[in-house]
This record gives structure tokens, C-alpha cells and sequence, in this order.
């Protein structure tokens, strides 16, 4: 098994899977289906293109929290909005919430090392603009790690022993495992990004903590 590893970190990250209207959620990582979508981007690869979404969509993914975001809410004001009987309506009043200042390690497993390759190099040269949830949500930091791609290494352990991104208060580390006997079911697994109708299929996770391995090193 190889594993690619990338950093997620933002002042600003959203990463909603369950509200579209005037109350926009955000998970307190990054749901699966925000991570696909955007190697999607990195890649090229179309929303109406359900056959190149599914590589990526069997990836198993896992998520290590080297920093909690704080949990912060927007009032929005959108104005001609459609309405599901066709029409437009004037104003529409949201509230939106994303995390601030979160930093993330997240994990993509699989046994096509070709593929994990593949999105490394896509991602220091993306085909289309990278973000968090929001176009306004850019990185502050390469999402691409140098070291990133651990070929021969599982996603656990890949997890439990690369640098911390950030210097850690804490001695252990939450992390989010997509895990087939998890506890947790999560509607978050793309199927389908299509204009028409994006679709989704439920997944288990499992939460594990890991003891913080010692902060990445600086370079000149």
C-alpha cells in the first residue's frame, strides 16, 4: 500500500456535506467529498465526468488535525436567487460557517502508486484554481509536501509518524480514518459532481488520537 500525503492549511477553510440553503455547514475536517473534488481540480477533470471522478473516489482517505480551527460563522445577503419552482426570488439572507486558522495532514491511500504520482505532480501544477470550500478560501501554504508520497507505507501508519505542520499544545492528535467497521457514517462519499445533480453515498470513519510526532523542521 502507498500513501500521498497533503497539507491543508488556510486562514479560512469550509467544508459543508449536509446543508445547501440559508444555513451552510462545515465539518471540523475535510469531508472526503471536499478532498476529491479538489484533486478533481488539480486533475482537470470535469464535473460531468463521472468515469474520471471514480479513481479518485475509491481512494481511502484519512485526515490528522495538527491544528483545531475555530469555529466561525458569515451573515450573507444573495440577491435573484433561484427558487425550486423556477422563480427568482430578491433576497436571500445565510449563514454560512467555515473553521479559521485549521491546518490539516491529509492522507490518500492506494495500491496505484501510478495514481498517487499522478496527483502529486497535479498539484504542484494545478489544471484549475485550488480551494477550501469557498473560491474566496485559498491556501496560504503548498498543498503538495515535498516528502509527501510514502510508497510502501499504510495510511495509519503514514498518519502516525510523519512531522507535525504545526508545533502541537496537545500530546495526542485527533484523527479521522475512513474505516469499513467505523462507528460514524458520513454522507460524503462522491459518486457524482454533476451539475445536473451532485450525488453521494454514505461511508464509516472511525476516531483515533496519535501521539504528536515532533514539528517539521523549517528550511532556509
Amino acid at each position: 500500500m502507498n500513501t500521498l500525503l497533503i497539507r491543508l492549511s488556510a486562514p479560512m477553510q469550509s467544508w459543508g456535506t449536509q446543508s445547501r440553503f440559508t444555513v451552510r455547514d462545515t465539518g471540523l475536517e475535510p469531508s472526503k467529498s471536499g478532498v476529491i473534488g479538489l484533486l478533481c481540480a488539480a486533475l482537470g477533470i470535469d464535473r460531468e465526468d463521472d468515469a474520471g471522478l471514480q479513481p479518485l473516489a475509491s481512494l481511502r482517505v484519512g485526515v490528522r488535525v495538527d491544528r483545531e480551527g475555530l469555529l466561525q460563522v458569515d451573515y450573507h445577503t444573495a440577491q435573484n436567487v433561484m427558487m425550486a419552482n423556477g422563480k427568482t426570488k430578491d433576497t436571500e439572507l445565510s449563514n454560512r460557517y467555515y473553521l479559521a486558522n485549521a491546518v490539516f495532514l491529509v492522507g490518500l491511500s492506494s495500491e496505484n502508486l501510478a495514481l498517487l504520482e499522478r496527483l502529486q505532480a497535479a498539484l504542484h501544477k494545478p489544471v484549475w484554481s485550488l480551494f477550501f470550500g469557498r473560491k474566496a478560501f485559498v491556501p496560504s501554504e503548498p498543498i503538495p509536501l515535498e516528502d509527501g508520497l510514502r510508497k510502501g507505507e499504510t495510511l495509519e501508519r503514514a498518519l502516525q509518524t510523519y512531522p507535525c505542520l504545526r508545533e502541537s499544545e496537545k500530546d495526542k492528535l485527533r484523527v479521522v480514518l475512513e474505516d469499513p467497521k467505523g462507528s460514524i457514517v458520513r454522507s460524503d462519499q462522491p459518486l457524482s459532481f454533476s451539475r445536473a445533480g451532485r450525488k453521494f453515498a454514505p461511508r464509516r470513519v472511525s476516531v483515533t488520537f496519535y501521539a504528536a510526532p515532533e514539528p517539521m523542521k523549517e528550511t532556509a
